[in-house]
């Protein structure tokens, strides 16, 4: 579960560097602006709620277990 969790990450934050070079590049030199830099962060979000969602269902089938840290002590 932790590397498919790490790997998610991954995803996410070279979706979100990928969206941040489409941002500074598209539209330079008189070329016309691209939808790219919006198809990366819906990617990003798309995947971050996927992610979400796995590890519910992880959660409830039993896969994971919170580990019972106490807040304050």
């Amino acid at each position: 579960m932790e590397i498919i969790v790490f790997i998610a990450f991954i995803g996410i934050i070279g979706s979100l560097g990928a969206a941040l070079y489409f941002m500074m590049k598209d539209g330079q030199n008189g070329a016309p602006k691209t939808s790219r830099m919006a198809k990366a962060l819906a990617f990003r979000i798309g995947f971050s709620v996927l992610l979400f969602i796995c590890i519910l269902i992880a959660w409830m089938l039993g896969y994971i277990q919170p580990t019972g840290i106490r807040l304050g002590q």
